[in-house]
């Protein structure tokens, strides 16, 4: 298995549809260009933000395809999970066939395994998978809270190697960096705003909703704060601080998609049943959107090394 430390700045794509609801390929394409070319350390599609639940196996497949194509150096990680972990292996193994670099994995969700059935879950597929996996835990989503001590014995498989933390629990969050320092094991932000809290603690990156449409001021704050500049890292905290509150004012991605289109990304089409933004949140996200572009541009993340 390829080393892989995960540190920096990963967009959660966003999928883009036609109006008859197809996906639009060449503009996802468009959009994994632009994200890389504004310094992203990789791309994270058919995840939930790319509304991989209403997506067949088929389209989620081709949509991993199409980032993997687009992509000149930086890796995706492709969204793989499900509540089952026979269609998780499946998806797991799709994407691995279409090029993914590593696999991003959301706890089964609804059916609720206790923490025993999260361990055989993940063990499972990392025993038929052969690339870089993490684990992610989003309770607000799935029912069901990925404890730090189940992150622990999981840390100890070598393909499992990451986790996305978006439980809004700084403090397990931290317990999770504490109880897994002795492994290869990489604690990602899945809450843009907890990712700075998140790296003070020992995080090494974020997947993040609001680089998608601010991809170079994210990866400043994640880069200062890893070289230890954690004051610029604070002011661009605080400058980001508004517009990803908003991002979550309505269930993603309907607010990031409306950012996207506001910004010239292509239409802000969901499939149902999510729908568009409503007015006045979308007034509010002009607002805030105008009031970044009019600050002094942040350069290009970069790199910490």
């Amino acid at each position: 298995m390829t080393s892989f430390d995960f540190r920096g700045v990963y967009p959660a794509m966003t999928t883009p549809f036609h109006e008859d609801g197809s996906i639009d390929f060449e503009q996802f394409q468009a959009d994994v260009r632009r994200l890389e070319e504004a310094g992203v350390d990789g791309v994270v599609p058919v995840g939930s933000t790319g509304e991989s639940a209403t997506l067949t196996h088929d389209e989620h497949v081709e949509v991993v395809e199409a980032a993997v194509e687009a992509v000149e150096e930086v890796p995706v990680i492709a969204g793989s999970g499900s509540n089952s972990t026979r269609e998780a292996l499946e998806l797991s193994r799709r994407s691995a066939d279409a090029g993914a670099d590593a696999l991003l994995l959301i706890s089964p969700y609804y059916n609720k395994p206790e923490q025993a059935g999260l361990v055989d879950h993940y063990r499972t597929i990392a025993d038929e998978i052969d690339l870089p996996q993490i684990v992610y835990n989003v309770p607000g989503r799935t029912g069901s809270n990925i404890l730090p001590e189940t992150a622990a014995t999981l840390a100890e498989h070598p393909n499992i190697t990451g986790y996305k933390a978006a439980s809004g629990d700084l403090g397990q969050i931290s317990e999770v960096v504490e109880r897994t320092r002795d492994e290869q094991f990489a604690v990602l932000s899945g809450d843009d705003a907890l990712t700075l809290p998140t790296l003070s603690v020992g995080g090494v990156g974020a997947i993040s909703v609001t680089a998608n449409v601010e991809p170079a001021r994210v990866g400043a704050m994640v880069h200062s704060a890893l070289q230890g500049d954690y004051e610029r890292a604070r002011d661009i905290h605080h400058e980001l601080a508004p517009l990803n509150r908003h991002l979550f004012s309505e269930t993603n991605p309907i607010p990031v998609k409306e950012a996207m289109e506001i910004r010239g990304y292509g239409p802000a089409r969901l499939r149902p049943p999510l729908t568009r933004l409503t007015e006045e949140n979308t007034e509010e996200l002009r607002r805030l959107l105008s009031d970044l572009e009019a600050e002094q541009a942040i350069p290009d993340g970069g790199s910490d090394e």
